[in-house]
């Protein structure tokens, strides 16, 4: 696999790759019992220490300038960007009716998969060589321009209604599709009312859509 030569992995281990690719309709046609996302959900949290060790520990923001930091740069438009870089196209596998509809280059997908890619590598060669990945493909990013490159929606909305002491909660209403290709619909409540809807294919982006349009509301009224 070029990607593990890119970053000089040896392994003894290639099941572990195989399935950080793995769609779970590529797991259904062929009878595999594992995709993807568990190993997504442990990248998930070993990108977030690697993040908030190097902000913490190479710059000297204070604490909510590192949350507003990390958090663009681990929404899944970022992780979508890291995937197209790395052309996490040419080694996801998906069914016959994903790649029909254009799965194998979907964002949600796409984004969750540089996650189960970090998981494999934590995993199977540690902590330092994850980190170096990160090092290599977003860290970058974030030395050019630290609070530019994603908007995220949630933490600006956040921001913004933590002076009143308002809560901010995300409620999913609705689930469309089949467990391959479904739809989110979310709703941001402010205090316990309803203030936007967002639809995504994601429930990660459609709580990012439902923040954007309860700012976008807010900035009209003012």
């Amino acid at each position: 696999m070029e990607l593990l030569d890119k970053f000089n992995i040896k392994t003894n281990n290639m099941h572990i790759y195989d399935t950080a690719f793995s769609h779970s309709s590529y797991c259904n046609e062929h009878d595999l019992k594992e995709d993807y996302q568990r190993l997504e959900f442990l990248g998930d949290k070993v990108l977030d220490l690697i993040m908030s060790d190097y902000l913490y520990n190479e710059t000297d923001y204070e604490e909510g300038k590192m949350t507003k930091i990390r958090s663009m740069y681990v929404c899944e438009n970022a992780l979508y960007e890291y995937a197209l870089l790395l052309n996490f196209p040419k080694y996801v596998k998906v069914g016959k009716g994903e790649e029909a509809s254009g799965g194998r280059y979907r964002k949600a997908t796409l984004a969750d998969m540089f996650e189960s890619f970090l998981g494999a590598v934590y995993l199977d060669q540690g902590y330092k060589k994850a980190r170096q990945i990160v090092y290599e493909i977003v860290i970058p990013f974030i030395k050019e321009k630290p609070e530019t490159f994603f908007m995220d929606y949630k933490s600006e909305l956040q921001e913004m209604v933590q002076t009143t002491k308002k809560s901010v909660s995300y409620e999913v209403i609705k689930e469309e599709g089949p467990s391959h290709d479904r739809t989110f619909t979310v709703n941001v409540l402010v205090g316990g009312i309803i203030l936007a809807t967002g639809v995504a294919k994601s429930k990660k982006e459609a709580e990012q859509q439902a923040a954007k349009h309860a700012l976008d509301k807010q900035a009209k009224v003012s």
